[in-house]
Parts: C-alpha cells; sequence; structure tokens
C-alpha cells in the first residue's frame, strides 16, 4: 500500500486520490450508474476496482475474456466532506503532517465519489466557524481539489458552538469528519451531537500521530501548542506515565459517546497507509 510519504512527493492530490482509490475493489455505495443492481442492461470489460464477484463466468469459459454485468442502479446520497483547519492539523511526524495526510484521504474518497457521480461538498472548521468552501454542483470533484490544495490549517478553537444550517435538509447524505478530535471542551463531541441525524450518516476520522498515541519519548523536549503558540519544556520520562493515561482516558470517553446510531469513528496513525483507512471505512458501511 501506498504510505502517505511517498504520495505527498508527487505533489498531485488528483494522482494521490487516484492511486489510493485504485487500490479498493469496491466504491462508497451504490449510486446512479451502470452498477450491480438487478435489471440487467449490458455487459463490458473488468477494470481495477471493480468486484471481482460481478465477472460472469460461465462467459467466461465460452469467451476467455473477463466481462463484468452492467445493471441500472438508483442512489440519493449526498456526500458532505467536514475538514479540521485548526492549528493543531499542522502537527507533524516523520515528514507527514495531520493536513497533508486528511488531504489525501478526502482527495481520495471525493475521487470514489467521482467515479459513482455523488453529489459532493465541502466544509472547513476554522476559529469555531463553520465554512462552506465547495457547494453541491457541476465540477465539483475539481473544486474540491482545488479548495484542498490550497487549504491552510492555523488558529484555536474559539469557544462557541458552530452552527450548521445547510445540514437540516432532510435528505438522506453521509457527512465525512476529518479531524485529530483534539478538544478543551467537548466542543467536538457537542458539535458531532448537534449534527447527528437518523437520516445522516456519520464516519469521523480521527488522525493522530504515533506519539501522540504512545509518547514513547525520553529526554527533554520543548512542546508547543500548535493553536496557542504557548510552549513549556519539560522531561519526558516525568510525564509519560501521566500522558499515556490521559490519552487512553480521552479515547475511551470518545468512543463511549460517540456510541450513536450512523456514526463511526476511524482512529488513524499518521505512519498508516492511506488506502487502509479507507478499507476500513468501506467494511464499516456494508455492515
Amino acid at each position: 500500500m501506498q504510505l502517505a510519504t511517498d504520495l505527498i512527493k508527487l505533489n498531485n492530490l488528483q494522482l494521490a486520490g487516484k492511486l489510493v482509490s485504485d487500490e479498493l475493489l469496491l466504491g462508497i455505495h451504490a449510486s446512479k450508474r451502470s452498477g450491480s443492481g438487478t435489471e440487467f442492461e449490458q455487459y463490458r470489460h473488468y477494470e481495477p476496482g471493480d468486484d471481482p464477484r460481478r465477472i460472469d463466468w460461465k462467459l467466461y469459459a465460452r469467451t476467455a475474456k473477463h466481462l463484468v454485468r452492467e445493471s441500472a442502479t438508483e442512489s440519493n446520497l449526498q456526500i458532505r466532506f467536514l475538514l479540521d483547519l485548526s492549528g493543531s492539523m499542522n502537527y507533524s511526524e516523520q515528514g507527514v503532517s495531520r493536513l497533508e495526510y486528511a488531504k489525501i484521504l478526502l482527495a481520495s474518497l471525493a475521487y470514489l465519489g467521482y467515479r459513482q457521480s455523488d453529489q459532493m461538498s465541502l466544509y472547513a472548521l476554522q476559529y469555531g466557524e463553520l465554512m462552506p468552501l465547495v457547494p453541491v454542483g457541476k465540477q465539483a470533484f475539481q473544486r474540491i481539489l482545488f479548495a484542498l490544495q490550497n487549504a491552510e490549517a492555523a488558529g484555536q478553537w474559539v469557544p462557541k458552538q458552530a452552527r450548521f444550517p445547510e445540514f437540516q435538509h432532510k435528505q438522506k447524505e453521509l457527512l465525512v469528519v476529518v479531524s485529530d478530535l483534539l478538544q478543551v471542551d467537548n466542543e467536538w463531541l457537542q458539535l458531532i451531537k448537534t449534527v447527528a441525524s437518523p437520516r445522516r450518516e456519520i464516519v469521523i476520522f480521527q488522525i493522530l500521530g504515533e506519539q501522540e498515541m504512545d509518547f514513547n519519548l525520553s529526554g527533554f523536549y520543548r512542546f508547543k501548542d500548535l493553536e496557542t503558540g504557548r510552549e513549556i519544556e519539560v522531561q519526558a520520562e516525568t510525564i509519560q506515565q501521566t500522558f499515556r493515561q490521559a490519552v487512553s482516558g480521552y479515547f475511551k470517553e470518545l468512543e463511549e459517546e460517540l456510541l450513536l446510531p450512523h456514526v463511526h469513528l476511524i482512529r488513524i496513525k499518521l505512519n498508516e497507509p492511506v488506502a487502509r483507512a479507507l478499507k476500513d471505512f468501506l467494511t464499516r458501511r456494508r455492515v
């Protein structure tokens, strides 16, 4: 699987997203296109990314050609992407920043949606404000890639409730949130609970560095808060146990609080291949 470091070197979000997406055999959902429904339409040649189960093996025995049965399927699903652009998204390990990883992940999901003719839109959350970046419409895929390419993370979460008037529509939709979920006063939990709905499936990708989770450090370090700029010097060994306990407690709290209908939390390390996180995503959506 492609590592984020290799994908970042490409300096091309569209290509990176395509490379990651092409590693997956199944799309996000059955959308309005030729697919695997019940009403047969035609055959076409097998392409990378198709489900091998759709190959007509009896026809292959006669023709020695890998042909896929196509049929008409319908879906009204709309996908909304929400990217955290607070300063902590600039955190990096081994040459990969959280923001860079998030951009590749979202570009990959957008590519999957583009292949399936999904309706897509992009939002950012910064300074506690919800910012619409790309509305649903023509060329949404290219516009999402452009907005992601130019997105910059900065600032801290302002202690106020972000409002989501656009999310009050009643149509079925998928909300994909990409963030570190680092919070001061349960602001992320409050936000997720505010937008949760029986007709809205929410998938949350929590991106964290290995040291943020395991804290395998020794010696003196100067730590800097990427949102406030405050710095502190500590000896790693003196806070290691306290840090690990706090992280473990926070993870447990998140998992318990987000045990909500139609809400999925996927935790990713920066050193994990993006495609692996997406496979986890697709698996959970099929369950």
